[in-house]
């Protein structure tokens, strides 16, 4: 049987990423697409487009499309930072709407040094780690349209 290959696989440099993501039928659809991905995973840039096919029955971003934005990227960035050593998924997610957003969105998501040597640490003394990383989706003048927070669980690979 042939070893057939992961999205991971497939997915193994940012590059590779942003050309799928920018792609992707159901961000293309959604008007979302990858602004930039740094070439360490430790930066994401997302955009939510506001079009007449992709607004909300009152003219304003689809919270749907706003939450879909944001899914990935804490698990994806923390999952390429920590390496093949680790299990990282996502537990649990809020969203909190702060403002309509009437025009362009976007979040980003940076994820530091300091965070990820916390996080392998504590995976590294047998610990299943729970941590919450939050981001801002943001309109183009900077207004908060919404708040997001993602739980991630990461352990060591046993």
């Amino acid at each position: 049987m042939p070893n057939i290959p992961t999205w991971s696989d497939l997915l193994s440099s940012p590059a590779a990423m942003r050309r799928l993501m920018r792609a992707w039928p159901p961000y293309a659809a959604a008007g979302i697409r990858m602004v930039e991905i740094a070439d360490d995973w430790s930066r994401c840039v997302m955009e939510l487009r506001l079009r007449p096919w992709t607004a909300n029955f009152v003219g304003t971003q689809f919270g749907g499309s706003m939450f879909s934005m944001t899914d990935p990227w804490w698990m994806i960035l923390m999952l390429r930072r920590l390496g093949p050593g680790y299990v990282v998924w996502d537990k649990a997610a809020e969203i909190e709407f702060v403002a309509p957003g009437r025009g362009d969105v976007r979040a980003t998501f940076e994820l530091t040094d300091e965070m990820v040597a916390e996080v392998r640490a504590a995976a590294d003394r047998a610990e299943k780690v729970l941590q919450w990383y939050p981001v801002d989706i943001v309109g183009r003048d900077g207004t908060v349209v919404a708040r997001v927070r993602k739980q991630l669980y990461v352990r060591a690979k046993r």
